[in-house]
């Protein structure tokens, strides 16, 4: 229990970091140029990192489907129900995609080592690639629709060299190629950079971010979403599959992981309204410390 606990809390040492830098230089800080170089430079080091780090098993890939089963599900849902509730179209871009972009990287795989151990780590690791491909092509097209027409949101998915690296890195994986240690460290540097940028830059956004001023509407769709609609759907989907017990468990912890940051780079790459998105990353977050528990008494009934 102290493991998870440490898991969780330890990540939000660089939120804090980010948050006090912004507080102290203000307007010195440019959060959109940050933005730009972690999705546009660092996070292709993270990408083909976590891709090459070891070659890719397609006996690992039944849980990340169910996982991509589960979101699909979700978004279908929440993108044709939230049309009823937000009329305006950046929160209701906002509410169609914000729940099913979890923490599944950062959060989802230390604290599924502490909670499974060391042999969750090849499925936790390509469910966070699925999630990766959620993040830039629905996460994209969604965030983008706030700002812009459908034709220029899909365009905008094809633009990110982040969907490319991951195409290349999963090409070379799959025909055997293996980097050397040498470039493996030199990914290594970005792809912790990119991540601790990522946390420096949800601490910056917090900073001016005011939960008052956001649509309690959206807080409640999100958060309800997120914690009770989405981990019911997946509890009642995990529990009628005869698989093993612990794969059902590593689904239903990144299912429930808190929103992650890259809902805060996307909402501020294209002005989808980032400090509310910033908020409810906020929110979840601080809602997760109570959820992860209830989530583990969930996990031994699966």
């Amino acid at each position: 229990m102290i493991d998870i606990i440490f898991s969780v809390f330890s990540v939000y040492v660089f939120i804090v970091m980010g948050y006090l830098a912004k507080r102290f230089f203000k307007e010195r800080i440019d959060d959109k140029t940050i933005t730009i170089l972690n999705v546009y430079f660092l996070q292709v080091f993270l990408t083909f990192w976590g891709l090459l780090i070891r070659p890719i098993d397609f006996s690992f890939f039944l849980a990340p489907s169910i996982y991509l089963a589960i979101v699909i599900i979700v978004i279908l849902f929440t993108a044709l129900v939230a049309k009823r509730f937000f009329k305006d179209k950046k929160e209701y871009s906002i509410a169609a995609i914000a729940a099913v972009i979890g923490n599944t990287g950062n959060l989802g795989i230390p604290l599924n080592i502490a909670i499974f151990g060391q042999e969750s780590i090849p499925y936790t690791t390509i469910v966070n690639l699925v999630n990766v491909f959620v993040v830039y092509t629905f996460g994209v097209y969604f965030y983008s629709r706030g700002s812009y027409d459908a034709k220029t949101s899909l365009m905008n998915i094809l633009k990110l060299p982040i969907l490319w690296a991951a195409l290349i890195a999963i090409t070379l994986s799959i025909n055997g190629y293996k980097p050397s240690k040498a470039v493996m460290d030199m990914l290594m540097m970005g792809a912790y950079a990119s991540m601790t940028m990522q946390l420096f830059l949800f601490g910056i956004y917090l900073y001016g971010s005011s939960i008052k001023e956001l649509n309690k509407h959206l807080i409640a769709w999100v958060s309800g979403f997120k914690f009770l609609v989405l981990p019911a759907i997946a509890f009642f989907l995990l529990v009628t599959l005869d698989i093993d017990k612990t794969i059902k468990g590593i689904v239903f912890i990144e299912l429930i992981m808190p929103l992650a940051v890259a809902n805060v780079n996307l909402a501020s790459l294209y002005e989808c309204k980032p400090k509310t998105v910033t908020s409810l990353v906020f929110i979840t977050s601080v809602l997760f410390l109570g959820v992860i528990f209830v989530a583990l008494y969930l996990v031994k009934l699966l």
